[in-house]
């Protein structure tokens, strides 16, 4: 049974999990299966066009699956006009890349909903690491978004019902920077589901196909 981890920062070395490692471009070691952006925790202004030019050279190698992490965040004192554009830019590489996006998103789900349509922005986008309630899931889902849980589904017993609310079609399953196993992972979100692991393996891995295609 083949497991997929959305996004990860650890490379496990599980040859039965294919597993997408999160990547910066100040910080690159390249893997089987990689992401790259410029998470918004990271944004250096005077370093923006240098760090974009880096994340388009390795849009070109078909072991970079995806842009991200790269996104919004309310919660740090970064200007969400800086956050706004170095977003963009990414979206604007996705697109001409035709490559999926992995968003981190704080406290701005209707601003990336926004900008993505403003933008006119086609390439599927997955907002990682979610923890938030129904509402905001079927907000994401009804814009087109995949949604993707992982620690907070193992520490959060209400995001069970929202995981169960997800369509099969709109969720992957990640571990991020946490210590869970993915297996674990899939565990849990079976037991939510009511399906057993298999099930799961099969559902994502069509998700990814997808996806990633």
């Amino acid at each position: 049974m083949q497991l997929i981890n959305l996004h990860t920062h650890k490379v496990s070395g599980n040859a039965s999990v294919i597993e997408i490692v999160n990547q910066y471009p100040d910080e690159f070691s390249k893997t089987k299966r990689f992401s790259i952006g410029i998470h918004p925790w990271r944004i250096e202004t005077d370093k923006i066009g240098q760090q974009l030019d880096f994340i388009e050279s390795q849009l070109k190698d078909p072991s970079c699956l995806a842009i991200g992490e790269c996104g919004l965040d309310k919660r740090i004192e970064t200007p969400m006009d800086v956050q706004t554009d170095v977003f963009i830019s990414q979206l604007e590489l996705a697109q001409s890349f035709s490559k999926p996006v992995i968003v981190h998103c704080v406290a701005a789900y209707q601003e990336v909903i926004e900008i993505c349509r403003q933008n006119k922005i086609t390439v599927p986008i997955i907002i990682h690491g979610f923890s938030k309630n129904i509402q905001v899931a079927k907000t994401l889902v009804a814009a087109g978004f995949y949604v993707s849980f992982g620690k907070w589904l193992m520490q959060n017993p209400e995001l069970a019902s929202v995981l169960i609310a997800v369509p099969d079609n709109s969720y992957f399953l990640e571990t991020d920077s946490s210590d869970y196993g993915i297996a674990s992972v899939y565990e849990k979100a079976a037991i939510a589901k009511g399906l057993d692991k298999a099930e799961i393996a099969a559902q994502i891995e069509m998700n990814f196909n997808t996806v990633f295609s």
